[in-house]
């Protein structure tokens, strides 16, 4: 929980309460509210968390806070988690576990003042896409692919043209589509090698196929 008090200390009662229940492997938190921040900065924090869960398997939840309680199973799974740029809501949602959320409305920080600058924020939110998602380098695949049919389509046409009507600009329209051409060329080809480098990330993270919540290996050893 963050110490400037925005995390309010009067919920943990209740989590340490549903947590001792036995139901629930986590007890997270979620703003309700942005209120005291600008509005451009809640747009684009809305923008994100929907980007996010369109393009990766991670479920990040809208207004998430680091502010929670988990179990030692949790606890032990998030440290086997061996990478070095950790984006938490990430690494949250990903390993899984059940987890109840409590809703608060946001309130304003009891001293000092956030660290948290709009390109510090993007950054955040770039990791966050990259660490999670593969989604980028299939955008560039899918727009060399498109720059690739529409040069065929401009070639087909300036040819029918010529034919039917004659070229009044001689050069241009056959220049136009070769770099096109080969500017889709090249983004596909950026793309698909894209794919085998983020293949080659995803694997030196190092994360684990699935995570155990609950095992009976003692049990049966025991007996054995």
């Amino acid at each position: 929980m963050d110490a400037d008090m925005q995390d309010p200390p009067s919920l943990l009662p209740e989590m340490l309460g549903i947590l001792e229940q036995g139901e629930y492997d986590s007890v997270a938190t979620r703003r309700v509210t942005r209120k005291g921040e600008p509005p451009i900065r809640s747009w684009f924090a809305r923008m994100f968390y929907k980007i996010i869960n369109k393009i990766s398997d991670s479920d990040v939840v809208d207004g998430a806070r680091d502010f929670r309680l988990m179990k030692a199973e949790m606890k032990d799974a998030i440290v086997s988690m061996c990478e070095y740029n950790r984006f938490s809501k990430g690494i949250f949602g990903w390993i899984g576990f059940r987890t109840k959320w409590l809703e608060y409305e946001n309130v304003e920080r009891v001293a000092g003042e956030t660290k948290w600058n709009f390109w510090k924020l993007f950054k955040y939110a770039l990791d966050g896409i990259i660490n999670f998602s593969e989604a980028p380098m299939s955008i560039a695949s899918g727009f060399g692919i498109f720059c690739t049919f529409v040069s065929f389509v401009m070639m087909l046409f300036f040819f029918i043209r010529k034919l039917v009507w004659g070229d009044p600009v001689a050069g241009w329209p056959s220049l136009v589509c070769i770099i096109l051409f080969i500017s889709g060329l090249q983004f596909l080809c950026i793309g698909i090698m894209g794919k085998y480098i983020a293949k080659t990330y995803m694997e030196t993270k190092g994360r684990p196929h699935y995570i155990i919540s609950d095992t009976n290996k003692d049990d049966v050893n025991k007996i054995n």
